[in-house]
């Protein structure tokens, strides 16, 4: 037992006794927070004027030294948050995230700058690499745990980025064109509903810009489609698609996507055809269940079969829907007139 407490009390000795230095010590400044500094060099980096300190800033981007070149960025911030020099050390820090490659914590940086400094003569600048960032995460881009580790897409997170753009210019160079790829990550994430949003908010703030507005259209009436190939009774959305693609080719008829949505309408109203049928055969169905028993006065149930093959016919007149629908039309149409006569 004391033998093991003189081996104890002579290693506390030791690591206590013998002198060592740390590669990068950490020190705390007030207003500053927490920053390493390497050996030899705490606080040779640091100014006591903003225009001074902004040098040190600018002059470490040059070299590429970004931890360095941040650092000091960050204290004119925070420093000197009213001077004349504050934007410029803003969109640095950004600069700075985005030259090592840390996408989401640039987007927030330059998002400072226009939330903070509006007038900045970097905010077109900003906005254009915002833009950038935001379409590199559309693209595929993973975003990073704790700025770090790259962990996982979001279209949810990129669509908010293009937003935020959007907002910050509404009638920028880029803001058209990210109000579109709103749409085109909502679009991914497979929320049609939201994309149709997006794109038809494009096409009516931007219908000044044709290509734009086009565009946007086109984009809109395809996610109406999408979302019908997704219902089996309702096909109201294959409605608005159709009705969308028709706002298309009457205001852009010069447009070279017109024949094929052209075609895309024709293949809707097979679609509407198609749900219609199946409508019909639900109610078919329950005419059949019904068949036989006693009915209010006025009611028959296969009126209702009848309404939807109907709808078969006006919708797409010529498709293998359409040519079933008579058949069952006319069947129904006797049932009905035997019925009659028998009551």
């Amino acid at each position: 037992m004391n033998r093991r407490f003189v081996c104890l009390f002579l290693v506390t000795a030791c690591v206590t006794l013998i002198p060592f230095s740390s590669p990068a010590p950490l020190v705390y400044t007030p207003g500053e927070g927490w920053t390493y500094e390497s050996v030899g060099g705490m606080g040779k980096w640091r100014r006591t004027r903003a225009k001074d300190q902004l040098d040190v800033a600018q002059e470490a981007f040059g070299q590429q030294d970004y931890g360095l070149a941040l650092k000091a960025a960050r204290r004119v911030v925070k420093v000197w948050p009213l001077s004349d020099y504050a934007p410029q050390a803003q969109y640095l820090a950004g600069r700075c995230y985005e030259a090592k490659g840390n996408d989401e914590k640039a987007f927030a940086e330059y998002q400072k700058v226009i939330e903070t400094y509006p007038k900045s003569e970097n905010a077109k600048e900003v906005l254009q690499r915002q833009y950038a960032i935001a379409t590199r995460f559309l693209d595929g881009q993973w975003f990073k745990l704790w700025g770090y580790i790259p962990a996982f897409p979001s279209m949810d997170r990129t669509a908010g980025m293009f937003e935020k753009i959007v907002k910050n210019g509404p009638y920028s160079e880029v803001a058209p064109s990210a109000q579109l790829r709103v749409g085109a990550a909502r679009e991914k994430q497979k929320n049609y509903p939201e994309a149709v949003t997006a794109y038809e908010r494009a096409a009516d703030r931007y219908n000044d810009r044709p290509i734009i507005a086009a565009d946007a259209l086109y984009r809109a009436g395809i996610s109406y489609q999408k979302q019908a190939r997704t219902a089996e009774y309702d096909q109201s959305t294959a409605g608005k698609a159709i009705d969308t693609y028709s706002d298309f080719v009457e205001y852009f008829p010069n447009d070279t996507r017109v024949a094929e949505v052209q075609n895309a309408m024709a293949s809707l109203k097979t679609e509407q055809a198609r749900g219609n049928f199946q409508t019909a055969q639900f109610y078919e169905k329950l005419a059949r269940h019904k068949d036989g028993g006693t009915w209010p006065e006025g009611y028959n149930p296969w009126k209702a079969p009848l309404v939807y093959y109907n709808e078969v016919l006006l919708q797409d007149p010529n498709s293998s829907y359409a040519a079933e629908a008579r058949q069952r039309i006319e069947t129904i149409k006797q049932r009905i007139q035997m019925q009659t006569a028998s009551r």
